[in-house]
């Protein structure tokens, strides 16, 4: 990303999704040299979700389903309200089987309904990711990848992207703060509800409580409780709550007038936070 926003003397959006196609063929680069001795990671892919502050601007650049929520304060009754600032790559939504139908016209099998949700080739939820392989290249659709990972006829054109959806929000002195998260964060709270979390919560530990607040969800529609569900091994959880990582950003209007662009890197297994 730096390097892009270097080369292009600023930031705008045709400058991040460079930068998506970047990190895309610098991974599936290591894919094509590492296919012949691990072939398993032309299965690996990733969402990504990234957000940049420049010169008053918000860029929100997402491929996946992973969600970007503002939290802002409405006059005249001073309420927090939850808006959100991505839109989703999941075949659970219309709008992205259309567009999938779109994109392959010859396909009938394009998005088909297993395990009673939507599927891209009846395989995965997402239509656009990091990696991901074997549903972008045929060269990777065939032994020794495991069979759950191939499609059945051979492909000439990419069935997942890896361009992101951007959007371009005006910072206003109304808003408060930013919750980045994924789909494991959204499946169990609503957008307002994980407002009023922050919003409610000391700043310290902030994204933490979310998660917990996520799991405890997660806890309840199992009818077990919380702590039972902490005792868990992470791998064999998978199966009761989906992954969650979540970065909460506080806006400061004082950061508003700068001209160097700004931006914050977080990350964790669980949770993180970050205050510019």
């Amino acid at each position: 990303m730096r390097r892009c926003t270097s080369e292009q003397r600023g930031v705008s959006p045709d400058v991040i999704t460079r930068a998506f196609v970047a990190t895309e063929d610098e991974f599936l680069g290591l894919v094509q040299e590492q296919w012949r001795t691990r072939p398993q990671i032309a299965s690996v892919g990733a969402c990504c979700l990234v957000g940049v502050v420049c010169n008053g601007l918000l860029y929100v650049a997402n491929a996946g389903d992973s969600r970007v929520v503002l939290g802002r304060l409405r006059s005249p009754f001073k309420e927090m309200k939850a808006v959100q600032l991505s839109s989703e790559h999941n075949a659970s939504v219309e709008s992205v089987r259309d567009e999938l139908r779109l994109l392959h016209p010859s396909d009938p099998n394009i998005v088909v309904v297993k395990h009673k949700v939507w599927r891209v080739k009846g395989i995965i939820q997402v239509s656009r990711s990091i990696g991901d392989a074997y549903l972008k290249r045929a060269e990777f659709n065939q032994e020794p990848l495991l069979p759950k990972f191939r499609v059945a006829e051979r492909f000439e054109k990419p069935i997942m992207r890896a361009e992101p959806t951007i959007t371009v929000h005006k910072i206003h002195s109304e808003d408060q703060f930013l919750i980045f998260a994924s789909d494991g964060l959204w499946e169990h709270l609503s957008n307002q509800e994980a407002v009023d979390i922050v919003n409610s919560c000391p700043r310290n530990g902030v994204a933490k409580r979310l998660v917990k607040a996520a799991l405890q969800v997660a806890a309840k529609k199992r009818e077990m409780r919380y702590s039972d569900l902490e005792k868990i091994e992470p791998g064999i959880r998978r199966h009761f709550h989906d992954d969650i990582t979540v970065i909460v950003v506080f806006l400061h209007s004082a950061n508003l007038g700068l001209r160097t662009p700004v931006s914050v890197r977080g990350g964790g297994e669980l949770s993180g936070s970050a205050i510019f």
